[in-house]
């Protein structure tokens, strides 16, 4: 455990680990799995771009419509609701909105809106996002909600219970 800490930290302050500098790192992905009694499942995709990070989300066993789609604090996808994930990532405080609100989290991704089969396709560019840093996304975990985030509701968008998980890691 104490490795896994001090290796974290190394990554969030661009330290190398076993020869990995937090610059070197163009790319991260999650593979969602479903929490206790749901289907959702699929894989998100982190990708240094010019502008920021484009994430690519392809998921699948969702209702059809929005779903709040988020980065949470910590890459702990134990609990069996998803409950370990904690909060929306926040390190700057803000208040929850849409991605593209002035006031709104790190982690706040919006809405993924799943088709009549179940499947979902999310592609954009965050700005938020960073591999180093105060807002490094890596190690914590992608939560998908069973309902929509109405980007209002405090702290976290009213989107209900947590139906997929997955933590954020390095790719090649």
């Amino acid at each position: 455990m104490r490795t896994l800490i001090i290796k974290m930290c190394c990554l969030l302050v661009g330290l190398s680990v076993s020869g990995v500098y937090a610059e070197d790192i163009t790319r991260a992905v999650a593979v969602i799995h479903p929490t206790k009694g749901n289907e959702a499942k699929g894989v998100v995709t982190f990708t240094v771009v010019t502008g920021g990070i484009r994430v690519v989300a392809d998921l699948d066993g969702l209702t059809p419509g929005d779903h709040g789609f988020h980065v949470h604090q910590y890459g702990d996808c134990s609990a069996p609701d998803g409950a370990s994930a904690g909060d929306h990532f926040n390190p700057t405080n803000k208040k929850h909105g849409c991605p593209n609100s002035v006031e709104h989290h790190v982690g706040d991704m919006g809405n993924i809106r799943a088709d009549q089969s179940g499947h979902a396709h999310y592609d954009a560019v965050n700005t938020d996002f960073k591999f180093d840093g105060a807002s490094n996304i890596i190690g914590r975990s992608v939560i998908v909600h069973a309902g929509p985030d109405d980007c209002v509701s405090q702290p976290s968008g009213n989107s209900g219970a947590k139906v997929g998980c997955g933590v954020i890691g390095i790719a090649k």
